[in-house]
């Protein structure tokens, strides 16, 4: 596939045209893939309006396409979703100091992940680190620290484990690196469960132990997991998500406790034997 060309107008058109945000709503597009309006809304805006507005023009700049997937009969629209467009990219490639070709970008392959039928888990996974976002933007003692998508744990982990995301969460003066598994009911309990051997084989050759985080879609699903995760091969957690509780707040149990459920960033106070930090990678 022959890429576009950009003239160096077309390139300084939108160099004027852009804002930082705007900017930095393209690198997170790029980098995660699919951004959902909701999912931009809380890393970026304060209303559903501004956002809306903004993201119309990004879309009509050819910075941004969007795309709409069909939900079930009777669950309402689902919200645009947002991948980069070819002007996005080659915004990005300059920023990068990079030529186009060289960039990576396919339109084709960017847009096949409307048709990917684990479409609905990536935008689960960005929901969960978007909320934290969301809670950070809004409390002086939060800061979601590094997010880092499927993609690059894969680049990094992958011949060990393969979380669906990596982030460092700080809150109250506690900081905490965590793995996230997030669960949509459609794999075996079992299979599930294995996969903790990765991520005790990655602590044992790193020398890093980093808990694992298993978000769940329904509570039944997770006192079922639970019977069947170990809590020698690495530190686990787990937590039933719901649209009302953010994943900062006190939902998390970590596996050899029966209760209270505990916040995001008093894990750590849990586990005082968590101390060194996972390595810097760079994204795509």
């Amino acid at each position: 596939m022959t890429p576009p060309r950009f003239s160096a107008a077309v390139l300084t058109s939108l160099a004027v045209r852009l804002t930082p945000r705007d900017r930095r709503i393209l690198r997170a597009v790029w980098t995660h893939r699919v951004l959902t309006s909701h999912h931009i809304q809380r890393l970026y805006f304060d209303t559903d309006a501004a956002t809306r507005k903004r993201l119309l023009i990004l879309t009509h700049m050819g910075v941004l396409e969007r795309f709409r997937p069909n939900q079930p009969i009777g669950s309402g629209a689902a919200p645009y979703h947002y991948v980069l467009g070819a002007a996005g990219a080659a915004v990005l490639a300059a920023e990068d100091g990079v030529d186009y070709a060289t960039f990576g970008y396919r339109r084709d392959r960017v847009l096949a992940i409307a048709h990917n039928q684990r479409l609905g888990h990536h935008v689960g996974v960005n929901t969960f680190f978007a909320d934290l976002a969301w809670h950070s933007r809004h409390s002086a003692d939060a800061e979601l620290l590094k997010w880092w998508p499927e993609q690059s744990c894969t680049a990094m982990w992958g011949e060990s484990a393969r979380p669906d995301g990596y982030g460092r969460w700080s809150e109250n003066s506690l900081a905490l690196d965590f793995f996230l598994e997030y669960d949509n009911g459609t794999e075996p309990l079992d299979r599930v469960s294995a996969k903790l051997n990765g991520y005790a084989a990655l602590a044992l050759a790193a020398t890093i132990v980093t808990p694992v985080l298993y978000s769940l879609h329904s509570p039944r699903r997770e006192t079922n997991l639970r019977t069947r995760l170990r809590a020698d091969l690495a530190p686990v957690a787990t937590a039933t998500r719901t649209a009302e509780d953010s994943p900062a707040g006190p939902i998390w149990l970590p596996l050899e406790s029966t209760g209270p459920r505990l916040c995001l960033a008093e894990l750590a106070h849990h586990w005082p034997h968590l101390g060194r930090t996972t390595p810097e990678v760079t994204t795509r």
